[in-house]
């Protein structure tokens, strides 16, 4: 998603807010800019376009403040121009932000009324705004920052500047990523440790509904209940801010963490909030000209392609043929001239799919890729990219890469359904507001950590596990499978739910854990008599729903982990995070190389 800089310092601090940018720009960004604070009063510069830009305007009219923040944004809502470009900012103060504000709309139409001017088309400004309001009502910046933050729904991370106040910054977080660094008579807000790596190497990471106050003095940090709370300062060695772990133990975990963000940032790339539309794209044939659309994918990547399947289907009307990238070329599938094949990879350098991308373009096909290294193979050779934006994964099982591929999946989905008129605007603006309540129900969902590990434990004895779902909570169910044996080695398998009863339910006694993917959906009850079948032979349930199916299922079972409540169309890229932290804490129990497991490799290069 975005950057987030800001300094409380003692000397001019708009170009090292500018320098800290430089470090994020991995992250995309089409716009940038800086607010300090001059003798007291606000004052930004903001820039279409690459840093560079802004660097000019700020070597033509310098700024002196000792005390900033800045900003390198990804258009969600708004078109990417200086207008709404960040720093927002209203008479009484400045603001950047990285991440989706859900209720926005709410918010402003309240605002609204009551004699607010908006100057954006930004979420963002909502937040200004509704500070502001709480300013002008006689709270101080820590009041009003406090009043406000519960009021927005959303994964989020914000910076604030204050008009006159020359020795605080305030920040907070909400599933977006937010670290503090500490100075000598300096303090340090970054979205991540990179940006804070040319200033310090000591930091403390904010958890999730932490807001903190920083001055020249330290920094005052708060829970999500307005509890102060200490969070544990870490040094880390410079060579290791290109890639750390932050406060987590692994990288994957930390890539787990990371999904509220990249999945956001991949939504807004697609999607324009301020509109409830999608974005057009420049793809070589329309979906309304095709008669069948053609998926190739491996591993993780096919369980994302299955999951499409459904969604193009229902969505836009469209056959979809889906098929492992291995096997694709080798069985001379014919396909007609002038019709759509998209390859789905991680790396895009995987050879299976490469070698079936170009197969099919030998067969006069036009071709597509969902990516999310920009400059791979795969990418060069494809008409259009459509990038997963998850940024660097290092760890070797996938887990933010993935559900970014879902995203784009589904935003292409709904493409086609409006293309084909297969999807009302009504249905377009329906399914704009539930990818937008995406990363904030992703980060609801890692705050099921603690009660997703026990059971974590009880699988760790297992020698065999089995996972089902029906619909798209099929693919996932796979998915889940695939995660657990690649980290814990334990052999599992994920099946169609309503296939149990057709040879795998032989396998079940009470030894044998089966994980249901079940959220509330138009085939729950399907999903819930499959769950009794599996009961009836002494089988260990675990089962992973919403509170209305936790409700309805009414059974004994090893135990329930209640995800939040989500629109059945998104629950795939929310109920990922459950199977990924479910496979990681196995893994890390029994102690294995989470990530590094043993015989894989993070792209697969040979046949």
């Amino acid at each position: 998603m975005c950057g987030i800089v800001g300094i409380v310092g003692t000397n001019p601090v708009a170009m090292q807010v500018v320098d800290a940018l430089k470090r994020l720009e991995y992250r995309g960004y089409d716009s940038a800019g800086v607010a300090t604070l001059e003798n007291g009063h606000l004052t930004r510069l903001r820039a279409e376009g690459k840093l560079r830009n802004l660097e000019l305007k700020l070597s033509q009219a310098p700024l002196t403040g000792a005390i900033g923040i800045g900003h390198t944004r990804w258009a969600t809502h708004g078109r990417p121009n200086e207008t709404n470009a960040h720093p927002h900012a209203t008479d009484k103060l400045a603001v950047v932000h990285n991440g989706i504000i859900e209720n926005f709309r709410p918010l402003k139409a309240e605002l609204t009324a009551k004699g607010v001017v908006f100057e954006t088309e930004t979420d963002t400004e909502v937040v200004a705004q509704l500070v502001t309001d709480e300013l002008r009502q006689g709270k101080t910046p820590m009041e009003a920052v406090a009043a406000t933050l519960p009021r927005l729904r959303g994964a989020f991370a914000l910076a604030f500047l204050f008009e006159g106040e020359e020795n605080q910054l305030i920040g907070a977080r909400h599933g977006a990523p937010l670290a503090v660094g500490y100075g000598e008579g300096e303090m340090y807000l970054g979205s991540d440790a990179p940006a804070l790596s040319p200033f310090t190497d000591e930091v403390s990471y904010l958890e999730d509904g932490d807001w903190a106050v920083l001055t020249r003095d330290g920094v005052e940090i708060r829970d999500a209940g307005g509890h102060p709370v200490d969070r544990p300062r870490q040094t880390i060695p410079q060579g290791q801010f290109t890639a750390n772990k932050g406060n987590h133990r692994h990288f994957m975990a930390k890539e787990i963490y990371e999904q509220p963000e990249v999945v956001a940032r991949t939504i807004a790339h697609y999607v324009d909030f301020a509109e409830g539309r999608m974005r057009p794209l420049d793809l070589p044939v329309s979906f309304a000209a095709l008669t069948r659309l053609s998926i190739t994918a491996c591993g993780g990547s096919y369980y994302a392609a299955l999951v499409a399947k459904y969604w193009f289907e229902k969505l836009a009307r469209l056959p979809v043929e889906i098929d492992v990238a291995s096997e694709f070329r080798y069985r001379e599938a014919p396909l007609e001239a002038g019709q759509l094949a998209l390859f789905v990879s991680q790396s895009g350098e995987t050879a299976d799919t490469l070698a079936s991308l170009h197969y099919a373009k030998a067969q006069g096909q036009h071709v597509v890729s969902v990516v999310n290294v920009p400059g791979s193979t795969m990418a060069r050779d494809s008409a259009v990219v459509t990038p997963t934006l998850a940024g660097p994964e290092i760890s070797v099982a996938s887990t933010k890469a993935t559900t970014c591929q879902y995203a784009v999946l589904l935003c292409l989905a709904i493409l086609a359904g409006r293309q084909r008129g297969t999807l009302s605007l009504d249905d377009e603006r329906r399914l704009v507001a539930a990818l937008a309540t995406v990363p904030g129900t992703m980060s609801d969902a890692l705050k099921l950590e603690d009660m997703i590990e026990p059971y974590a434990r009880e699988i760790a004895r297992a020698h065999d596990v089995l996972y089902m779902g029906r619909g798209t909570s099929y693919p996932v169910a796979l998915e889940g499978a695939l995660k657990l044996k690649e980290l814990s080695y334990i052999h599992a398998e994920g099946y169609a739910a309503g296939e149990f009863k057709h040879g795998p339910i032989a396998l079940i006694d009470e030894t044998v854990p089966v994980i249901v993917i079940a959220p509330h959906d138009a085939v729950f009850e399907k999903t819930v008599s499959n769950m009794q079948e599996v009961a009836a032979r002494g089988g260990r349930i675990l089962l992973i729903t919403d509170a209305l199916g936790s409700q309805e299922a009414a059974m004994d079972t090893m135990g329930t982990i209640v995800m939040p409540d989500c629109d059945p169309v998104v629950a795939p890229i929310v109920y990922a995070v459950a199977v990924q932290l479910l496979a990681y804490h196995t893994a890390v129990f029994m102690g294995k190389d989470v990530d590094q497991p043993r015989n894989l490799a993070k792209s697969v290069t040979v046949e």
